[in-house]
């Protein structure tokens, strides 16, 4: 069977893409560059160049194609044209939907990501919750956009099954979306030595194995117009660094850092940015987030999907381990 990859080169497509050619599917890898360094390389992925906002190369791609993985997605913190998440995080879907539309694609999984629910209140949120709060992420408001065009595609009589990864972390090349894998690898440099606020703040932690068995599951077994929390479990900050500290034997003085402080140092970042165009290190409204949880249920893909999650320990230990290697 012939299978779409887009965001081939991305944390979580590099190694669905690597995951389905051992299974032995053809996978076609969508990438904007065919010679970059986080390709997977595999006698039965092959390289196609393309972009989700050129629809020609999409189309091109997706001929013979039975399955389509779209995840693909503009997931940085911040970008020098805002725009630039619209277009690519909403446009591109689209584009992607209409062309497998076109192209006589079977089914899709779409990647959203637990970001649409944003910060929890009580209790960990389902499929099933609205949103609590505004949107002041542009990632998660976008990304919200998105699954409205899915949906309407599913209306139009597309099969298409969207999953939410929460915060993915695991063996892999940290890219520019992988804060979590950031934070560990910091650590284990000493370069990373904040504790934000008294590190009660409690977020979801997703391996990524689990993530890339949770796409396959969803292709196979998911829902049409159902999503998927494909998640792990909560850990407050106190929790990751004394687990990190304890497998990894490195031992750092932490700072806790309180969130004024934070909040300051991401206004000065952000009249930084303002006045020079520079990238920033922090956003206000990410500072804003350290003051909420993010605590997400999947036990909707454990019953509908068999989804699987490793223990977190187990999974820092594994992440820990290739990251020393590497």
């Amino acid at each position: 069977m012939n299978i779409l990859v887009t965001g081939a080169t991305g944390f979580i497509g590099r190694q669905l893409c690597l995951v389905l050619a051992q299974k032995g599917y053809q996978v076609k890898a969508f990438c904007r560059n065919v010679n970059h360094p986080y390709l997977a390389d595999h006698p039965n992925i092959e390289p196609v160049k393309g972009d989700i906002l050129d629809p020609y190369s999409l189309l091109k791609a997706m001929q013979g194609c039975q399955q389509v993985y779209h995840t693909a997605a503009m997931a940085k913190m911040w970008c020098r044209n805002p725009n630039e998440f619209t277009e690519t995080n909403v446009t591109g879907t689209r584009n992607v939907l209409e062309t497998a539309k076109q192209a006589g694609v079977k089914r899709i999984v779409y990647t959203s990501t637990c970001g649409v629910w944003g910060p929890t209140l009580k209790h960990p949120m389902t499929e099933d919750d609205p949103r609590v709060v505004g949107f002041q992420i542009a990632y998660e408001r976008t990304k919200y956009f998105a699954e409205l065009e899915v949906n309407k595609f599913v209306q139009q009589g597309m099969d298409v099954v969207t999953v939410n990864p929460s915060r993915v972390f695991g063996e892999g090349p940290i890219t520019d979306s992988n804060t979590v894998s950031k934070m560990i690898s910091g650590y284990l440099k000493g370069k990373w030595r904040i504790i934000p606020g008294d590190g009660g703040q409690i977020s979801n932690y997703a391996y990524l194995n689990d993530v890339v068995n949770g796409h396959i599951a969803a292709m196979e077994k998911g829902i049409t117009g159902n999503r998927y929390i494909l998640g792990g479990e909560d850990k407050s900050f106190n929790e990751f660094f004394e687990t990190l500290e304890g497998l990894s034997g490195v031992h750092h003085k932490m700072v806790r850092l309180p969130q004024k402080v934070i909040k300051f140092y991401s206004r000065f970042e952000a009249l930084k940015t303002k006045l020079t165009g520079l990238a920033p290190v922090f956003l206000p409204e990410f500072a804003d987030r350290l003051l909420l949880n993010q605590k997400y249920s999947s036990q909707k893909a454990t019953k509908q999907l068999d989804y699987k999650i490793t223990p977190f320990a187990d999974a820092m230990r594994k992440t820990i381990a290739y990251l020393k290697a590497h």
